[in-house]
């Protein structure tokens, strides 16, 4: 083929020094099932023309949040992001989705990325915020590796509250580690479990507040029983907006807290691009993973911004690479700086403020509906309720109704024996009209 420059004895050459006889060797790890035994059955080669006019008939299958009512939560939320957000990003002084290699000359990328290192920080109530990572999952997977690294332990205890999501990443990186995940079965209430399964090998424990069903708690005895038997609370949040409202992680006791940053400053985009937030005491500093901006000033005196701490292996001798993470969510992580620059402190409360308002209209309207039981006592603006039958059957059924009702959570987590769950959040975005559509689909569906 023209576009490739190898020839076979080139790949034989290769394969000898790597000592494998052939290319499927390289792939001996993935399991037999995982593997394609064919081609991927696309059509044909086709003219650009033809290409969108496919591609337009396949975007239009989707169904945007905004086309109707809209009550999905789960780690991804529907919130207004202003059109200035979209203005600023497209400056060439900001505009890059990557970190750039020579920094001294993006002097705007790097003051965008020490701001948001800012602003995380005091979001959390941590020290020191890295410049982001790629998404709330892989952070909470990375912080375990950093609790490793800090404590020399290798054990982690996941709490049932935990997105599974997240867990589910944080087990696979951890496999590559060999280390030993706890992970704690789904439940509502999990803070007594987490606490008891503490002990002196623990190298963290992850406890997630408001947690996957909602819950929002004060996670300081967890920190207090962590700390007692050497181990580091990793604090994870998947609404940013949260912040707003409730008391951060580092007040709460937290070592490193991380988050999904897409609810401030990011659309839902069908599921990404999004922006991991990571931030730890100033102690742990050189064993956070990812890239830091830093302030300083040049010969003249005049302030600049560097790229500072270099922990990834494209940079150090591996063997003192803290992590391999390769970049950060740049152009992410700039619309949520640009966003929350919009905002301001007060506005930041406001609005949070107002999601809380708007979930708790909600959680009084579904609560009416006979055959409803509402499962989350304390919420931000998300809560779990079981339903009389499984839920997974219901939303499609109140799809047909035009209603996107929630996340059943059977497809998080399809073993935990909560088929009648469902999560449901509202936002600023949710109207009452919404509210009470989805309340009188819900009990006619029910009804049925």
């Amino acid at each position: 083929m023209r576009y490739l420059p190898l020839t076979p004895e080139d790949r034989a050459e290769m394969l000898g020094v790597i000592g494998v006889s052939s290319v499927d060797e390289l792939f001996s790890d993935v399991p037999e099932a995982a593997r394609r035994a064919g081609l991927v059955d696309l059509p044909p080669h086709a003219g650009e023309l033809e290409v969108e006019r496919e591609l337009s008939e396949l975007a239009a299958r989707n169904r945007a949040a905004g086309a109707g009512p809209f009550f999905c939560g789960a780690g991804a939320y529907r919130h207004h992001v202003p059109a200035t957000v979209d203005h600023i990003i497209q400056r060439s002084e900001f505009l890059t989705s990557y970190t750039p290699y020579q920094p001294e000359i993006a002097q705007g990328t790097l003051q965008s990325l020490f701001e948001f290192q800012t602003q995380v920080a005091a979001l959390t109530g941590l020290e020191v915020a890295n410049a982001s990572m790629y998404d709330g999952s892989t952070a909470c997977a990375e912080a375990v590796m950093m609790a490793q690294r800090v404590t020399r332990r290798k054990r982690a205890v996941l709490c049932g509250g935990l997105h599974p999501h997240y867990a589910t990443t944080t087990q696979t990186l951890a496999h590559a580690e060999g280390m030993d995940i706890v992970r704690q079965p789904a439940a509502v209430h999990p803070e007594d479990a987490v606490i008891g399964a503490i002990d002196a090998e623990t190298a963290c424990v992850v406890v997630q507040t408001p947690n996957v069903f909602g819950v929002a708690h004060d996670v300081s005895k967890i920190a207090e029983a962590a700390h007692a038997a050497g181990a580091l609370l990793v604090v994870v949040t998947t609404e940013a907006l949260a912040y707003g409202l409730l008391k951060s992680p580092g007040e709460m006791g937290a070592d490193i807290a991380v988050a999904e940053g897409q609810s401030i400053g990011n659309g839902l985009n069908f599921g990404g691009p999004y922006v991991g937030l990571f931030a730890c005491r100033e102690k742990f500093v050189r064993m956070m993973p990812g890239r830091l901006a830093g302030e300083t000033v040049d010969a003249e005196g005049r302030r600049g911004f560097v790229l500072t701490l270099s922990t990834r292996e494209q940079h150090i001798r591996r063997e003192k690479a803290t992590s391999n993470i390769c970049t950060n969510s740049g152009l992410c992580a700039l619309a949520f700086t640009i966003h929350l620059t919009l905002l301001g402190e007060k506005g930041l409360r406001q609005l949070a403020a107002v999601n809380h308002a708007t979930a708790r209209d909600l959680r009084d309207a579904l609560a009416a509906v006979p055959g409803v039981e509402i499962l989350t006592d304390r919420f931000f603006n998300e809560f779990a309720v079981r339903l009389p039958r499984p839920a997974a059957g219901l939303v499609e059924e109140l799809l047909e109704d035009g209603i996107v009702a929630g996340v059943p959570f059977s497809r998080l987590n399809p073993s935990a024996g909560m088929d009648e769950v469902l999560l449901v959040a509202a936002t600023e975005t949710t109207t009452p009209k919404d509210i009470a559509a989805f309340s009188a689909a819900l009990q006619r569906r029910l009804a049925q």
